[in-house]
């Protein structure tokens, strides 16, 4: 018997471990044809698809620092060197007269971050090339976010989040790339920015709280996030029947990750909350309450916040066990093009780019290692 079990035993581990080499062997030739896709849609200038800004430049770019392409590759020096050209006198990294600066700003302040990991790591120097880049960056960064500088106070609903741009209206979307950015460009959990908008990110929450007592978040309580609490408050997934702001995937996912960003743990009741609701609306194929509508970004979302919390397996409240890392590996090596690229039937938020969405394909593939 115990010959058996000890035979048994070796023989799930030799599965296991054949099954987890088959899946990275999957995972990198979706990152190598992805990759060579790109080589090949580069614009002259270092850009990918600058009719839509700044932005899918930084998505692509930092995707393919993220699968491990060095800085000093030609596709990603020169998607550098476009980023940088597009520095404003402010610090920012935008289209100039562009209604983006923050949200471009981020995706490339996160491009530079990287670069600069790497190349501080391979030279073994605690200084890099890009050193004063994001320091002025990172302050402009913080000049787009509602405070006590801008005259926005703890009980304004806009408090602490940041919009598109230094004037627009604050949203979960673009304060959890700020988050993110600011966290790459080296702010610590209790940075005053973070711990702001961790405030703002709370009032995004279907879960009424000691930041969130405005009336939608009690009239759906189910822990998942909405869009933007200015105003009404809005939500594209649509009201409850009685008039509560439907919860979907994308948002979840992105106050989630800026939660444990800002330095709450698993145990937060907030957390804890946001984290049950993933595990009831658990799904590779849609972005849940959306569909297929922002379906890539809702991929980008839910591997970098369930990679930041470590969770290897998801059990939902059904008792299924889903290894999500596989799941989404398997469901790229379905939907990758013949030319290497992906790309959404629904094109809302510029999702028909085959650029934009092979860029958070990169990014979704890194976290599954």
């Amino acid at each position: 018997m115990l010959r058996f079990l000890l035979t048994l035993s070796l023989s799930l581990l030799l599965f296991n471990t054949a099954f987890a080499a088959d899946q990275e062997a999957k995972r990198e030739e979706l990152i190598q044809k992805g990759v060579a896709f790109l080589r090949t849609t580069q614009a002259e200038d270092g850009s990918f698809s600058a009719q839509a800004g700044v932005g899918p430049t930084g998505i692509v770019v930092g995707g393919l620092l993220e699968v491990g392409i060095s800085p000093d590759d030609p596709v990603v020096a020169k998607g550098l060197s476009f980023l940088q050209k597009a520095m404003q006198e402010d610090g920012g990294i935008y289209t100039a007269g562009g209604r983006f600066a923050n949200y471009e700003t981020c995706v490339a302040v996160m491009c530079f971050a990287a670069a600069n990991n790497k190349i501080k790591a391979e030279k073994k120097t605690e200084t890099g090339p890009y050193d004063e880049l994001l320091a002025k960056s990172d302050r402009s960064l913080r000049d787009c976010q509602y405070t006590e500088a801008r005259d926005s106070k703890p009980e304004d609903v806009m408090y602490g989040g940041a919009g598109y741009g230094k004037n627009s209206r604050p949203d979960l979307s673009n304060t959890h790339f700020f988050v993110e950015a600011i966290k790459a460009a080296g702010a610590k959990d209790d940075d005053p920015a973070l711990q702001k908008a961790l405030v703002f990110v709370s009032r995004c929450q279907n879960l009424e709280s000691a930041d969130n007592t405005l009336p939608f978040a009690a009239k759906n309580p189910d822990g998942g996030f909405i869009y933007s609490p200015v105003g009404e408050g809005s939500s594209p997934a649509g009201q409850t029947p009685d008039g509560g702001l439907r919860s979907y995937g994308s948002m979840t996912y992105a106050g989630l990750k800026s939660m444990i960003y800002a330095g709450l743990t698993p145990d937060d009741p907030r957390v804890k909350a946001a984290y049950d609701w993933t595990k009831k609306h658990y799904d590779v194929h849609s972005n849940p309450g959306l569909g297929k509508a922002g379906l890539y970004y809702y991929y980008q979302l839910m591997s970098k916040a369930l990679d930041v919390l470590q969770v290897k397996t998801l059990e939902t409240d059904a008792g299924a066990k889903h290894d999500w890392r596989a799941e989404l590996v398997g469901l790229f090596a379905e939907t990758q093009q013949p030319n290497g690229s992906w790309t959404n039937d629904d094109t809302r938020w510029l999702e028909g780019d085959p650029n934009l969405v092979t860029g958070y394909v990169l990014m979704v593939l890194a976290d599954c290692k």
